[in-house]
């Protein structure tokens, strides 16, 4: 996960240090003079997923505080690293909570598809979620 995580900062860096255009903002967007490459600020979300693993059981709700890391690479995505709060989660657990990464292909201004990869110290197996996410 370190080096996955180093893998997107190092994505996400080179672009300022390089010296493209800059926005205004708490987080800096840039846009290459191409258009077609680009990093743009977070917005902030609120979902609710029913979880399944790989085999189709039943693992809870999650209740996700999500911070959305926009780039454009020929097409818009969001990349997300994502605090969760999960309730009949992990079995003998009532609430808990991970890192998970995220990739989200918005369809329109307001309905996106998201899939993600839960990676934790408390699961002996990856889970896999697959959801609609409405931003408002």
């Amino acid at each position: 996960m370190r080096k996955l995580v180093l893998l997107v900062c190092m994505v996400v860096a080179w672009p300022l240090m390089v010296g493209h255009t800059a926005k205004a903002g708490v987080i800096p967007s840039w846009e290459a003079p191409s258009g077609k490459l680009g990093f743009y600020p977070i917005s902030n979300e609120i979902s609710l997923y029913q979880n399944y693993d790989d085999s189709g059981e039943d693992r809870g709700k999650t209740l996700q505080v999500i911070s959305i890391n926009s780039f454009k690479l020929f097409t818009s995505f969001n990349f997300e690293f994502t605090g969760d709060f999960n309730y009949d989660f992990t079995p003998g657990l009532d609430n808990d909570h991970y890192v998970e990464l995220s990739l989200v292909k918005p369809l329109t201004p307001m309905v996106s598809l998201n899939v993600q990869r839960i990676i934790s110290s408390f699961e002996p197996e990856s889970v896999n979620q697959f959801g609609v996410r409405l931003t408002f």
